[in-house]
């Protein structure tokens, strides 16, 4: 094929080109940043604003300023578990403020009200082919949920100083029906079950997932998916699925269509799917060994993995210089709960012996492990052993997140947003006008 061809004639020339910016002249400043930052994909270039997260290099995740344990520690419990209430993260989230556990189950009460899902929406899914992918599944039914948006209704007739209003009963809307879609999905795609789940008003967003889901221990699952959706609920403005969801946002875009985005972001393999890797991998060196290896033969398997030009998935960060307070909450979870099981064995023998060895390598910025390397294990424990769902479950806890972002950039009139491209032949001009600058 013709396109083929000509792109295939040209690559070699153009990839070097890029190559050269990036290894030569990266240092090189383009206005007021510099050229590592434009052909590096921007990492680090601070040019977002939210106050509801910020990832802390030494201390991780931080909600409204509050790091994971003072949020595990300070917001209300559910009745009869161990973690707090979904509804009062988001009120932290939204609110910043700690909650009392009556306005946490306000929030409750806010999403039973409204879960109720269309029946065209379980009709919509249903008619998909078995083999689509339930990440396909879930932002389908997100758009399919656009057409009852308050704020797409009352854009025509609303002033803008009211637009977070609106934004915030979409919001609303949308976090309260995810756990019955998302469990709706699961159950149709890998059960072929088609019942319609009803959302039960005495209970919290965390007990009507569990009470969804085909599990065994419903009671500690149920805290184990408050756990999980509070810490995958935001990670700053600049991750995929967050920039995704406030890019498509900030043309005044619905929450629905901008968390589809978002969703569609996070199924990206470089996104969503290091949870289900990281399983993986400990799945293959259980295998390998028949069981729990000793430390030498661990050490010689993360080289192995290493050496066969892999990565050990779970292992580094972009910003944390430390382990990952969302990687420790889930190992202290699991501990207290199943600590003889061998996969969690396992999994802290790994947190042993592969950072001493990305030590040794020398290429990772940070050895230590962030929340992927063992979110996985904790589902496979419970019984979700479909690995490809993991993804779905993250799209439920982000939701939290980036929607409160996006009432508050309606509610402070946050614009449009729009960064300036440049060309290879501009950015290696500046690179030339550079070197005839002296020194």
């Amino acid at each position: 094929m013709i396109l083929h061809e000509k792109i295939s004639e040209q690559l070699p020339k153009w990839r070097e080109r890029i190559r050269a910016l990036a290894r030569e002249h990266a240092d090189v400043v383009v206005d007021t940043v510099t050229i590592g930052e434009v052909v590096g994909g921007m990492r680090d270039t601070k040019s977002l604003l939210t106050d509801i997260s910020y990832v802390d290099p030494a201390e991780g995740i931080r909600f409204r300023g509050m790091t994971i344990p003072e949020v595990l520690k300070a917001l209300p419990k559910a009745r009869g578990g161990k973690m707090p209430m979904v509804g009062g993260l988001y009120y932290l989230l939204i609110v910043g403020e700690v909650p009392t556990k009556e306005q946490a189950l306000e929030v409750e009460a806010e999403w039973a009200k409204r879960a109720t899902v269309p029946d065209y929406v379980f009709k919509m899914l249903k008619s998909m082919p078995k083999e689509t992918h339930p990440m396909t599944l879930l932002s389908q039914a997100v758009l399919a949920l656009q057409n009852e948006s308050v704020f797409a209704h009352k854009y025509h007739s609303m002033k803008r100083d009211v637009y977070w209003d609106a934004a915030l009963e979409d919001s609303l809307n949308l976090t309260a029906k995810l756990p019955l879609i998302a469990a709706f999905i699961y159950r149709m795609k890998y059960f072929g079950e088609t019942g319609k789940p009803k959302y039960n008003s005495k209970q919290d967003y965390g007990t009507n997932f569990a009470r969804l889901m085909k599990v065994a221990n419903k009671n500690e699952y149920a805290d184990l998916m408050r756990l999980y959706f509070i810490i995958h609920s935001d990670h700053e403005s600049g991750n995929a699925s967050a920039h995704a969801t406030h890019l498509v946002g900030s043309t005044l875009s619905d929450i629905y269509y901008s968390f589809s985005g978002g969703l569609n972001a996070l199924a990206g393999p470089l996104h969503g799917l290091a949870n289900q890797e990281s399983l993986a991998w400990l799945l293959d060196v259980h295998k390998q060994f028949s069981g729990v290896p000793s430390r030498d033969d661990l050490y010689k398997f993360a080289w192995d993995t290493l050496n066969s030009g892999h990565v050990i998935p779970g292992y580094g960060h972009g910003v944390l210089r430390v382990i990952d307070p969302r990687f420790v909450s889930q190992m202290e979870f699991a501990k207290k709960r199943f600590p003889d099981n061998e996969l969690l064995r396992l999994a802290d023998m790994v947190l042993d012996v592969v950072p001493q060895v990305l030590k040794e390598q020398g290429k990772a910025k940070s050895p230590a492990p962030n929340v992927d390397a063992i979110s996985g294990t904790l589902q496979y424990y419970y019984g979700v052993r479909e690995f490809e769902f993991y993804t779905v479950l993250f799209g439920v806890g982000r939701a939290l997140g980036v929607s409160a972002n996006y009432v508050w950039a309606r509610a402070l009139g946050q614009p449009i947003e729009r960064p300036k491209s440049m060309t290879t032949k501009m950015l290696e001009d500046v690179v030339a006008k550079a070197v005839q600058q002296p020194a």
